[in-house]
């Protein structure tokens, strides 16, 4: 008897094993990690971000429903033809699961797109648009780390409660900028302050020279550098050769990472406010992950390479919970899931696909008071989720309309 109950209870299991694997197409969970492997934004995401999600697929157990998960990368190179052209491919030939990263908003919003016509996930690590949970959000889209909302109203509130009333603004020229530059503007103006005037520059422009002197000439307490990676980078350093800051202007760096301040040095971005969705000196958990990231990438993670690392592990997660790689179970799934990852505690995706994650405001160290390598943060205070996320009462989106 006992040996007949076991032989039916091992085919029962080869069964649901069967069954499992069925619902798997084409035997293999693949991931996409679109991203900027070369160019102005390559040290926040890049290679990082591809190594994240391999470290994500290592943790799970590199399986999942007893099928093979697979990683591929590409570059879009800033280019939104190039990207869209990689997600179809993706998407249509490849059998591409789920996209992730994608810095670049415009090349988001396009992938975005593309990812709802294919019905296909796609988690926005990198980009930071708020037009993608927003006016074009999808049932296929998540913003994972950050949007330009959270960044807005953590830094640019704290500068102006700190006595920096007046504002100009240079921002990148394209939909990041743009949305950036616009909602700090927006903030500034509500905490009491004024912006005097803004400036747009193409994207990895190497001499900021003229628009800084412009920004200099307006008289503003703080100049707002509304970009990213390089451009950043490049703003704050001639600003400093300019000795604009020495002559009691300030700076305020709207999205600031600790990449950005390894590549400056201390000296340069010290007392420089920032709003951050991680770091990787937070705790125990933070310090052991970044631990093995820096063994196998040389730096430290940005935000959004700890971004991409947690929106792939909770895909898995909600593949295994869904029995399914289907896109749309499998996002009913990851938005019936918290959210937990080394980095996030407990977070949640609303509907609109925006997740509802803590922030924190950081400063920059000053030299003497970093004590080992990349302790670059103090940690000024947690930004609650209800303060860095557009309220949906604000919402354009569809899927909030309807319900």
């Amino acid at each position: 008897m006992f040996k007949k109950m076991t032989l039916v209870a091992a085919a029962c299991s080869a069964l649901v094993s069967m069954h499992a694997g069925a619902q798997v197409t084409d035997n293999v969970v693949k991931i996409g990690v679109l991203t900027d492997m070369a160019g102005v934004t390559a040290d926040i995401t890049g290679k990082g971000s591809l190594i994240a999600a391999q470290m994500a697929v290592q943790e799970f157990g590199g399986t999942v429903l007893g099928k093979p998960i697979q990683v591929i990368s590409g570059d879009h190179q800033h280019k939104n033809d190039l990207g869209a052209s990689i997600a179809r491919q993706w998407y249509d030939t490849d059998k591409v699961d789920v996209i992730v990263d994608v810095p670049n908003s415009a090349i988001a919003l396009a992938v975005q797109g593309i990812a709802k016509q294919s019905k296909k996930l796609v988690l926005f690590s990198g980009a930071g648009t708020t037009a993608l949970t927003n006016e074009q959000c999808s049932p296929y889209g998540f913003h994972w780390t950050y949007d330009t909302y959270g960044l807005a109203h953590g830094t640019a509130s704290a500068v102006v409660k700190a006595g920096g009333k007046s504002w100009f603004m240079l921002a990148s020229d394209y939909a990041f900028g743009a949305q950036l530059a616009k909602d700090t503007s927006e903030v500034v103006v509500a905490e009491g302050g004024k912006v005097l005037g803004s400036l747009k520059h193409p994207l990895n422009l190497a001499d900021f020279s003229s628009l800084l002197l412009q920004a200099q000439s307006s008289g503003a307490n703080v100049i707002g550098i509304a970009n990213a990676g390089n451009d950043t980078i490049n703003a704050i350093k001639q600003a400093g050769e300019f000795g604009i800051t020495q002559k009691g202007q300030s700076l305020a760096a709207m999205i600031f990472m600790v990449n950005d301040v390894h590549s400056l040095g201390l000296q340069a971005a010290q007392g420089t406010y920032l709003t951050t969705a991680s770091y990787w000196d937070m705790n125990a958990k933070t310090r052991a992950w970044s631990k093995t990231f820096m063994e196998k990438h040389g730096a430290m993670p940005s935000m959004i390479q700890a971004g991409v690392y947690g929106s792939v592990l909770h895909y898995l997660k909600a593949v295994k919970a869904a029995g399914t790689d289907d896109a749309d179970k499998v996002a009913a799934a990851m938005r019936a899931m918290p959210i937990n990852d080394a980095f996030t505690e407990n977070a949640r995706i609303r509907e609109d696909g925006r997740v509802l994650r803590e922030m924190y405001l950081a400063k920059v160290k000053t030299p003497a008071a970093s004590k080992y390598a990349w302790d670059y943060f103090e940690i000024v205070r947690k930004i609650p989720a209800a303060d860095s996320v557009m309220p949906l009462s604000l919402s354009k989106c569809p899927l909030v309309a309807k319900k």
